[in-house]
C-alpha cells in the first residue's frame, strides 16, 4: 500500500512511518513542520504544508497513488488546549473536514483517525471499552470527539471508510531509535521524568487527589511502536474491519492501568538512580484516566500491545543521547 500520513514528521507519525515500511508498505509525509522534524524524514516523499490546502492537497493525491490516510497531525497539549480553545478547535477540527474534502474530491477511500481516550467518560473502576459513555473533559479531548462525529456521518454520505483509534498514553521511542520525542519539553509524564532525571530536579506528581489506589492518574501507558503497529494492522485489515460498517473505532492500548507513581517507580527501577518527587495540584483538563479491558482490536484486526511501560522506559532513556546528537538537546 503507498500510505500518507499527516503529521508524518512527529513523533507519532514518524513512528508509524517506520512500522509501516517495515512491513512492505510506501510512505508519503505530509507536515507544516510546526512540531516535526526534518531529521525524520530520511528518505521518504515530503510534501511540506498544511492539511488545509486544498491546492497541495489535491497535488500530493494527483501525483501519487494514495491507498490510505493516516492523520495525525494535531495539536495535543491539555492545559494549552484551555487556555487556547479557538486554536485547538481550528486546526484539529476545521482543519481535518478541509482534509475530509480532499479525499472525497480525490477519490480516496481509506481514513485512518488518530483519535484519543480522552474522550471517555470517567469510570469508577477507571475501565472502558469502544462502548463505554463518552464525555470528554478538555478542548483538546472534545476536538477529538467533535471529529469522530464528523466522521461517523461523513461515512454515511461517502464512499470514505474509517478506523478511528483511540490511542491510551503512547510513551517510549522507536526501539532501532530511528525518530523519538522530539519537543525539547514536552508535557507527557515519561518525558517529564525524564526531564527531572537527566537535569536532577524534582518530579511533580500533578494531582494525588484521585479516587485511585494511591491518588496520583491512572493510565494505560501504551510503547509507542506498540501503537506504531496498531496502525499497520488497522491498514492491513482496513477492508475486513469495515465490512460491518464504514466507520468503526478500536481501542489501542495494554489493558493494564498503571499510576503515575507507579510508573516513576518503574523509571527509578530501570534507570538504577532515585528520583526527587514532590506532589502538586492536578492541571487544567487533566482527569483521573483509564485503561482499556476490550479486545476488540485482538479480535478483529489481530493485534495485541507486546512490549511493558518497563520496555517504553528503557527505549526513551536510549533515546536521548540519539536525540542530543542528531536534534542538539
Amino acid at each position: 500500500m503507498q500510505i500518507l500520513i499527516t503529521g508524518g514528521a512527529g513523533y507519532i507519525g514518524s513512528t508509524v512511518a517506520s512500522a509501516c515500511e517495515d512491513a512492505g508498505h510506501q510512505v508519503v509525509i505530509l507536515d507544516d513542520f510546526s512540531t516535526g522534524r526534518r531529521e525524520f524524514i530520511g528518505e521518504r516523499t515530503l510534501y511540506e504544508g498544511d492539511i488545509a490546502d486544498s491546492t497541495l492537497l489535491d497535488r500530493i493525491f494527483t501525483e501519487q497513488s494514495i491507498d490510505a490516510v493516516v492523520h495525525c497531525a494535531a495539536k495535543i497539549i491539555v492545559p494549552e488546549s484551555v487556555s487556547e480553545p479557538l486554536a485547538y478547535y481550528e486546526n484539529n477540527v476545521s482543519k481535518t473536514v478541509t482534509l475530509l474534502e480532499g479525499l472525497q474530491r480525490n477519490g480516496v477511500h481509506r481514513f485512518l483517525f488518530s483519535s484519543s481516550a480522552s474522550i471517555y467518560a470517567p469510570d469508577e473502576n477507571f475501565v472502558v471499552t469502544e462502548a463505554s459513555p463518552l464525555q470528554p473533559g478538555s478542548p483538546y479531548a472534545r476536538t477529538k470527539f467533535m471529529v469522530e462525529m464528523v466522521l461517523e456521518d461523513f461515512t454515511k454520505a461517502s464512499d470514505v471508510r474509517v478506523l478511528s483509534l483511540r490511542y491510551f498514553n503512547p510513551i517510549g521511542t522507536d526501539p532501532k531509535l530511528r525518530s523519538g520525542q522530539q519537543l525539547e519539553r514536552p508535557s507527557h509524564v515519561l518525558a517529564k521524568l525524564l526531564e527531572a532525571w537527566v537535569n536532577h530536579e524534582t518530579f511533580t506528581v500533578t494531582g494525588v487527589d484521585w479516587p485511585t489506589r494511591d491518588g496520583s492518574g491512572i493510565r494505560d501507558f501504551i510503547h509507542v511502536w506498540d501503537l506504531a503497529k496498531a496502525h499497520v494492522a488497522a491498514l492491513e485489515g482496513f477492508d475486513k474491519a469495515t465490512a460491518d460498517g464504514p466507520y468503526q473505532v478500536f481501542n489501542i492500548g495494554t489493558g493494564n492501568g498503571v499510576t503515575v507513581k507507579e510508573l516513576a517507580a518503574s523509571f527509578e527501577a530501570i534507570s538504577g538512580d532515585p528520583l526527587k518527587i514532590q506532589e502538586g495540584p492536578s492541571r487544567p483538563g487533566d482527569v483521573a484516566g483509564v485503561y482499556t479491558v476490550s479486545s476488540k482490536a485482538k479480535d478483529v484486526l489481530g493485534w495485541e500491545a507486546q512490549l511493558s511501560e518497563q520496555d517504553a522506559v528503557r527505549d526513551a532513556i536510549a533515546w536521548l543521547p540519539v536525540r542530543k546528537e542528531i536534534l542538539g538537546y
